[in-house]
């Protein structure tokens, strides 16, 4: 009889351990998506005009050069100029890939993006460290 409380036990804590870092989960994802509206909310407050086309980059954070090269070349073929350069002070990721594109900022648009980078930098060993983009200020009409 004890040995059934004792595997009951064992199951109920590790229902809640899994429920515990399934909602950390939900939550970290999120927390990026809410990072890319913010972004575009900033740009806003600026007075860039999210309908025009802005040059956006990218940044990456890779382990090797040739995972480096692996997503540069997946990159360049959709439309994204890449440059790739060894940051050597960084132990874990001593490689920085850049990618820009020229395109217009939607919040779901982005959101796809960040989805989409973290896990082809994540199947290269490395990190999507976002992007950043400048001001575009509205075209006024003739």
């Amino acid at each position: 009889m004890i040995w059934l409380i004792v595997l009951f036990a064992v199951l109920a804590v590790a229902l809640l351990a899994r429920i515990y870092f399934n909602l950390r989960k939900v939550r970290a994802a999120s927390v990026r998506a809410d990072w890319d509206a913010q972004q575009i909310s900033h740009l806003r407050s600026l007075g860039s005009d999210p309908f025009q086309p802005h040059e956006v980059d990218f940044f990456f954070g890779m382990p090797t050069e040739a995972a480096c090269q692996v997503l540069a070349k997946q990159l360049g073929l959709e439309g994204f100029s890449v440059d790739v350069k060894p940051v050597p002070e960084a132990v874990d990721q001593p490689f920085s890939l850049h990618a820009s594109r020229s395109m217009r900022l939607s919040v779901p648009d982005m959101q796809a993006l960040t989805r989409r980078f973290e896990e082809l930098a994540g199947v290269n060993g490395g990190r999507y460290d976002g992007w950043s983009a400048g001001v575009v200020p509205q075209r006024l009409s003739d």
